[in-house]
């Protein structure tokens, strides 16, 4: 797999305004997307109408929007209202806190946008059914909390099911002692929730395998060299020492100098492993 793209995530709770904000800076630091969690408090898509006034390139996308709280014709319908091509607009779709019928309410909550757009579709997976349903039916699945070792399995089988499918992951990331501090407690409570939990047990991962940095780390750099050859597109969730707009400018300025120094190390590691390859043949056919 060739190097993934880099994207920044936000929560929807930020609220539009900062979210433009945050877009405008995460475009001129190069992120390839924006990612918003829709929540019941902060509305992704509305944040993206906000985002996409301030941007050119930026892809603007959300996180997971639950087809249980927010039907297809809603999804549309504020997809309409942002001013940006289709091109540059992804949707992430998902069960949300439905209990039945998950598989059917996602098909069909693909098919109905894709009925009326032709936005990227990707769809949240914890489980191999729904990992394969967004492949074949989406634009590929959006992973989360995985290390790099299981994101890559779940990406590969991916492409085998779609050659085109587009992996994405989000990974959780601080960039300073405060902001690791609130990913920490975030990541404690995901390992309670029961869907997170089982998926954890059934991986055999522990939860701190999932983030960066990772344990022992000095920065997130050397933890994202192996995501980089995992998937196709890494989402950092951004975890700031706060929700203030200095916080977040400091977390896409260090975000931005790890990304450069992982793509730096990742280019010598593969240099490395061809040199190695190239010895071996010479010394195999000497």
């Amino acid at each position: 797999m060739t190097s993934a793209t880099i994207s920044l995530g936000v929560a929807g709770s930020l609220g539009p305004a900062l979210i433009a904000r945050i877009a405008g800076s995460a475009e001129r630091a190069g992120f390839h997307a924006l990612w918003v969690n829709d929540t019941p408090d902060g509305d992704a898509l509305a944040a993206l109408a906000a985002a996409a006034a301030v941007t050119e390139r930026l892809v603007l996308a959300t996180g997971v929007v639950p087809l249980d709280r927010r039907a297809p014709s809603e999804i549309s319908d504020a997809v309409s209202r942002i001013d940006a091509p289709d091109s540059r607009i992804r949707i992430g779709l998902g069960s949300g806190a439905a209990r039945t019928g998950q598989l059917a309410l996602v098909r069909d909550g693909v098919r109905r946008i894709r009925d009326r757009q032709a936005v990227g579709l990707v769809v949240g997976a914890l489980g191999p059914r729904m990992r394969a349903l967004a492949a074949r039916e989406a634009d590929g699945p959006l992973l989360s909390w995985l290390p790099p070792a299981v994101a890559a399995e779940q990406s590969r089988d991916a492409h085998d099911l779609a050659p085109a499918a587009r992996v994405c992951l989000y990974v959780r990331a601080a960039v300073d002692a405060a902001g690791i501090e609130r990913m920490r407690e975030e990541a404690a409570r995901y390992a309670t929730y029961p869907n997170y939990a089982a998926n954890f047990a059934r991986l055999g991962v522990g939860v701190e395998s999932t983030v960066l940095p990772a344990p022992g780390d000095d920065g997130i750099a050397a933890g994202l060299v192996p995501y980089l050859g995992a998937v196709d597109e890494v989402v950092l969730r951004a975890i700031p020492a706060d929700d203030s707009p200095d916080a977040y400018a400091r977390f896409i300025d260090a975000a931005a100098a790890a990304i450069t120094a992982a793509r730096d190390t990742a280019e010598q590691d593969a240099a490395a492993r061809d040199a190695a390859a190239r010895d071996a043949a010479e010394q195999a056919g000497a």
